[in-house]
């Protein structure tokens, strides 16, 4: 189980945090993502893969004014 913005998540361990993203309709463009409390840039969301036990947290901009 991976704990995703404090829910925990199964089955997707393995996945990478671009294949994650995705899935969930996020624009990876526009978030930022805390793995077991580092910032993970964003290059290396291709690679870096997911694992049971990870705490991960995505956090989305949104503009206004």
């Amino acid at each position: 189980m991976i704990k995703v913005n404090g829910e925990c998540i199964e089955h997707i361990s393995g996945k990478t945090v671009a294949e994650y993203l995705t899935t969930n309709r996020y624009d990876i463009k526009r978030v930022a993502v805390e793995l077991n409390g580092d910032i993970l840039p964003k290059a290396q969301y291709e690679s870096a893969l997911l694992q049971d036990g990870d705490c991960m947290e995505i956090v989305s901009f949104v503009g206004g004014g």
